[in-house]
């Protein structure tokens, strides 16, 4: 029996590159968040989000209302403007993201976004993460489909969550080691989340 074999001495050469989609993207784990305001997205999941973006996660943050958005860049997260054209087709019509976080704020004011909720919590692909508390509390198909969770901060998303949380200006003595989430209970570990539930 005879094989073939490849020769080191042959001048080929295999291109070698990021694995891209159709349309010429990487491919990356994608984070989606909408919130209501940049201080909260900070004040509430700052680190969490600091560590998805340093682990090579695309983590795109829309804002229901304008603001600055100087503490989100200090994480390394994108903030898309309400009123710009990619956040027409962001998380509440694009394509479905591996995971999506949505505050309280966020959630209780737009009912695309609570639709955008309710189908990802269905779709089994989709990993949902909540934080804040819902005025009259999450609605029973959310509540029920949801456990609490904390990620353990880095030491780098400690310090850089201290730097976004002045240029926010949210005043605090010393970043909390740990931040707490409600998550989909379909794994004991979300994107980074251990359950405590």
């Amino acid at each position: 029996m005879v094989t073939s074999t490849f020769g080191i001495s042959q001048n080929s050469r295999i291109a070698v590159g990021p694995a891209t989609r159709a349309e010429g993207e990487c491919l990356k784990y994608r984070l989606d968040v909408i919130a209501a305001s940049a201080a909260d997205v900070v004040a509430s999941a700052g680190g969490w989000l600091y560590d998805r973006a340093m682990a090579g996660w695309e983590v795109t943050v829309l804002l229901q209302h304008s603001c600055d958005t100087r503490s989100l860049r200090i994480l390394g997260v994108q903030a898309l403007d309400p009123e710009s054209e990619p956040a027409a087709r962001f998380a509440l019509t694009g394509p479905p993201s591996q995971s999506l976080a949505v505050s309280a704020e966020a959630f209780t004011t737009d009912a695309r976004v609570r639709a955008k909720v309710l189908e990802s919590l269905v779709d089994r692909l989709t990993e949902v993460a909540l934080w804040g508390r819902a005025p009259q509390g999450w609605p029973l198909g959310v509540n029920r489909a949801m456990t609490r969770a904390q990620h353990v901060l880095s030491a780098a998303a400690r310090r850089f969550k201290g730097y976004a949380l002045a240029a926010a200006g949210i005043g605090c003595q010393s970043v909390d080691p740990t931040e707490t989430l409600l998550c989909d209970g379909r794994s004991p570990v979300v994107s980074g989340l251990i359950r405590l539930d």
